[in-house]
């Protein structure tokens, strides 16, 4: 039986990498927000009805950091608000759900990386509003998987990685923060591991981190995107308190990829190689 699979939100970076690598050994239904507006209680319910779906993967999310702190009320009815809508569908109808979270839920203070049994305690609205939304799924219903994930980039949509090319095209130096820690995750490398657990039916259900491997600052990530693009540019490292931002940031979030590694047999591929190929996929393009 092929599992049949709503992706939400799948005009975003992670609902296109899922589109890109969809090569039509699931049965799936893609719905952006105009399809599908995952804070219509009764829409989610009617959407749920007429499908008939097995599996739903949420990568419908308010993720602008800095617009969550003075636009609070959307940001809470996206990713608290619009994630209970589709969890208590996916409960009624026996839905199992993959429901994509981030480091932010975090406040950055560990310096070892994050397990998923650490204390939250998000230092910003967006974060806030994501571990909301993970307590909705938590509180609802048992067949879930909520992969934390962090820095995530690809060939499409609004990331760091298009950022930093679109200036380089017009700037001869940059500045780019050096004391935030974290690990950049290649978009497609998370679409696979969601493949992953879909393909092979896993119930080992719970909370999961998954990023690429390897520790990088956003300066590291900057430096990596201009060497392996051959971009002759001058590179400042520059600290947090020189580039303000109404949304504060973990100063560090590595998360701690042991338990989706051992639990799902999941490997998860170096940082930097993951960049190598996504630039290579934005020049073949």
């Amino acid at each position: 039986m092929i599992p049949r699979i709503l992706v939400t939100g799948s005009n975003g970076q992670l609902g296109t990498c899922i589109k890109d690598l969809d090569d039509n050994k699931f049965d799936i239904k893609y719905a952006s927000s105009s399809d599908l507006d995952i804070t219509n209680k009764q829409d989610v319910k009617n959407f749920f009805e007429q499908q008939k779906i097995d599996w739903c993967i949420n990568c419908a999310a308010y993720t602008a950091v800095d617009n969550a702190e003075s636009d609070y009320d959307k940001a809470y009815e996206v990713n608290v608000s619009g994630v209970k809508n589709l969890a208590e569908s996916c409960k009624e109808y026996g839905v199992k759900l993959v429901h994509i979270s981030t480091d932010f839920v975090f406040d950055g203070n560990n310096n070892i990386p994050y397990k998923e049994s650490d204390k939250t305690n998000p230092i910003g609205a967006y974060g806030e509003t994501k571990l909301k939304g993970e307590k909705e799924v938590i509180q609802i219903f048992k067949e879930y998987f909520i992969i934390r994930t962090s820095w995530l980039y690809s060939e499409h949509g609004s990331n760091f990685l298009k950022t930093m090319l679109r200036l380089s095209k017009d700037k001869t130096q940059l500045g780019v923060v050096g004391d935030q820690i974290g690990t950049p995750t290649y978009a497609k490398d998370l679409a696979k591991a969601i493949f992953h657990i879909i393909a092979n039916d896993i119930s080992d259900y719970g909370i999961y981190h998954y990023s690429n491997n390897g520790v990088a600052s956003w300066y590291d990530f900057a430096k990596a995107i201009f060497d392996i693009s051959n971009i002759d540019i001058e590179l400042n490292n520059i600290s947090t308190v020189q580039f303000p931002t109404p949304a504060k940031r973990p100063h560090f979030s590595v998360l701690d990829k042991t338990k989706i590694e051992t639990t799902l047999k999941l490997k998860t591929p170096y940082w930097r190689d993951s960049l190598i190929t996504a630039i290579q996929n934005m020049k073949n393009e």
